[in-house]
């Protein structure tokens, strides 16, 4: 036969597990997908580009017309796509982008500064090369137009950072 202390301390536990079972069955709203952003890293060169190596691949019209037509100094003769990375941008959450996976060279950390709108979306924005933190700013991302971060230099050539908002999709494309 249980005592009373037996009896409470059974009662807790389970009041606890009830408590922490209806805590998961609720969805948090601050991990409410909002949009998603793309994390691009390109390799710029006037040399060859055949030194960003064999996974690298060619950049697509749309995308070199874009990377051009930046200012003078950043223009160069051959481009090439590192990787990609599209993450969900949450609610109330930072999200982390990792384009160049398995490595960590790249990383790039954003939150939402505001529910984003057909138009423009605010981000808090971090660029972290070779784990250190390099860059932190308040960016604000419209349409179909990204944010392009220039730098550092890489194999004789620079590397190109672009944040984008990427259309409605798959959540794992």
């Amino acid at each position: 036969m249980m005592n009373c202390r037996e009896w409470l301390r059974s009662g807790v536990i389970a009041l606890a597990i009830a408590v922490s079972q209806i805590a998961l069955a609720q969805d948090d709203p601050g991990r409410a997908t909002i949009g998603r952003v793309s994390v691009t890293v390109y390799y710029a060169t006037n040399g060859d580009p055949k030194v960003a190596g064999p996974k690298s691949s060619e950049v697509g019209l749309e995308d070199l017309k874009r990377l051009r037509g930046g200012p003078e100094q950043f223009r160069f003769k051959h481009y090439r796509m590192l990787g990609q990375d599209v993450q969900p941008l949450l609610r109330s959450y930072e999200s982390w982008a990792q384009p160049l996976r398995p490595s960590d060279l790249v990383l790039v950390r954003f939150e939402a500064r505001s529910r984003p709108t057909k138009l423009a979306t605010g981000l808090n924005l971090e660029l972290w090369l070779d784990r250190k933190k390099v860059l932190k700013t308040d960016a604000r991302l419209e349409g179909n137009r990204p944010l392009n971060v220039v730098g550092p230099a890489w194999r004789g050539g620079w590397l190109i950072i672009t944040v984008a908002l990427a259309p409605k999709g798959n959540p794992g494309s």
